[in-house]
């Protein structure tokens, strides 16, 4: 019996770049930090980035922000190296590293877990299929292209949408290449599980937060302070390409719904909210405040003010987040550098391939090796 002995902390180190932080970024660092009590996450510099894989598409200080709203992180470690070393493990008194079960190398096509793995103090996680920051930029990179500009193409999405339905399907119909499998399993792990005290006040925001970025995290940390529990509306992927238009949204409504749960300022999540802020909306949740950012604010279908409601019962607040950053500035981004990021991830798919092969290589040899070993008595007789 240990009377009176404080249990050991367990410190958990994950690190890694962080680049376009999506659900599966935070749902690694969910099993991450389930493995633990503390969750220690570094993150590499766009130098550090640069040299190894290509050129991230948000700045360090955009990646390092974001990272730090995730809810399952305790600290963030800013400008962490590319190889991850037992003295980064000891500086920070990590027990163990965390990463994820696909390979990550080095501009040599080294292994960066490699010393940690070899001391013993390396543990996997699996890495969410169907999501990766080299299938968004892939996605977006779609959007340069002419499929679904055309009427006929456009009512081809629209028709195929409506068929699987909006809040089903796992593949978007305007970008066609998502192959995220939603649970309700997968919502409950993100979930914070809570409702709002009777003594709360309930603000609501509604949107698409589609590429969640920081313009986003920057709106709902202020959405946030207006109140004690954040309610919000997530728009269909119907709805979204309806009032954005082009292959919009690029992210699905599940993915979309797991990248807002993840971060640490929003309560609850409606799914596939209405474009109109209802009176019912309101009265169902008990909805105090609903605010919206600086953006301009696209007509419902019947060209009606979708915040009408709110603003009759005076409960409508304009916030000014002091970030101006757009899900179309991150697709213009990519758009610009189209080429670096092309070839950003090919070579990127390249060096994983290799190191695969190397590692399915060695595995052979070592069981050749013992198969040899065993058979040697047999020869023996």
């Amino acid at each position: 019996m240990n009377n009176g002995q404080k249990k050991k902390e367990i410190r958990v180190w994950c690190d890694g770049c962080y680049d376009m932080v999506h659900f599966g970024h935070a749902n690694s660092l969910r099993q991450a930090k389930a493995l633990g009590d503390v969750l220690i996450v570094g993150v590499h510099t766009d130098e550090e980035i640069a040299k190894h894989k290509g050129p991230p598409v948000f700045t360090q200080e955009e990646r390092y922000k974001m990272v730090k709203a995730i809810k399952w992180v305790d600290q963030v470690v800013e400008g962490a190296p590319y190889v991850t070393t037992l003295e980064t493990l000891d500086k920070y008194q990590c027990d163990f590293c965390v990463h994820g079960d696909d390979i990550t190398v080095t501009a040599d096509g080294i292994d960066t877990y490699h010393l940690v793995k070899e001391a013993g103090k390396y543990r996997e996680v699996s890495r969410t299929a169907g999501v990766s920051t080299t299938d968004l930029v892939g996605r977006m990179l779609l959007l340069t292209r002419e499929h679904f500009k055309g009427d006929k193409e456009y009512s081809v999405a629209l028709e195929h949408s409506s068929n699987l339905g909006t809040d089903s399907t796992a593949r978007s119909p305007y970008t066609g290449c998502s192959q995220f499998l939603p649970t309700t399993q997968k919502i409950i792990q993100f979930s914070s599980g809570l409702s709002p005290k009777p003594t709360d006040r309930v603000v609501y925001v509604a949107g698409a937060f589609d590429l969640f970025h920081v313009g986003h995290l920057d709106f709902l940390a202020a959405a946030h302070k207006q109140g004690d529990f954040l309610i919000v509306g997530l728009h269909t992927d119907l709805e979204v390409n309806r009032y954005k238009g082009s292959n919009y949204p690029i992210m699905n409504l599940h993915e979309r719904v797991l990248s807002v749960l993840a971060c640490k300022y929003v309560h609850e999540v409606v799914i596939g909210a209405p474009y109109s802020v209802t009176a019912d909306l309101m009265d169902h949740f008990k909805v105090d405040v609903v605010c919206h950012g600086m953006t301009q604010i696209a007509p419902g279908v019947n060209v009606t003010d979708p915040y009408l409601v709110p603003k009759e019962r005076n409960c409508f607040k304009i916030l000014d987040s002091g970030n101006t950053m757009t899900t179309e500035d991150i697709v213009q981004r990519i758009i610009r550098h189209r080429l670096e990021f092309e070839e950003r991830n090919n070579k990127k798919e390249k060096k994983e391939l290799a190191a695969v092969k190397a590692i399915a290589k060695k595995s052979v040899k070592q069981n050749g090796d013992c198969k040899i070993t065993q058979q040697e008595p047999i020869k023996s007789h």
